[in-house]
């Protein structure tokens, strides 16, 4: 399945969550709800995956955490804010050529219609 095919069925799964819990909740509730929906799919979805960074000779070991990663391919950032901001994307940017991945979701359940709240951010794809 290629990134693009994995991001349509994480989309479908976050809408799922949307339609189920609605908007306003904290972060980690939609996290949980959609890394089940994710497995119910058959995915393997990781939670919470710290990403080392080296400064020049010190070994950050847990200099970010990585909300979820599905089949080793997507990564997924999930928020619940009143809009997103630019430093969100620069993130999961980050994020993407730190794991040489190619292609992450930005996910805001904090809106009223969920595909509002969906951001594609690719690395390299």
């Amino acid at each position: 399945m290629t990134e693009n095919e994995l991001s349509y069925k994480i989309i479908g799964a976050a809408l799922e969550v949307h339609r189920n819990l609605g908007a306003g909740l904290l972060e980690n509730t939609y996290e949980i709800a959609l890394a089940y929906e994710l497995k119910q799919l058959g995915f393997v979805v990781k939670q919470q995956v710290t990403l080392p960074v080296k400064y020049k000779e010190v070994m950050i070991e847990n200099a970010y955490k990585i909300d979820l990663v599905i089949e080793n391919k997507v990564i997924v950032e999930i928020k619940s804010v009143a809009e997103i901001h630019p430093i969100f994307q620069a993130q999961l940017l980050t994020y993407l050529k730190l794991t040489n991945l190619k292609l992450g979701l930005l996910i805001n359940f904090n809106t009223l219609l969920i595909r509002n709240g969906i951001h594609r951010i690719v690395n390299k794809l």
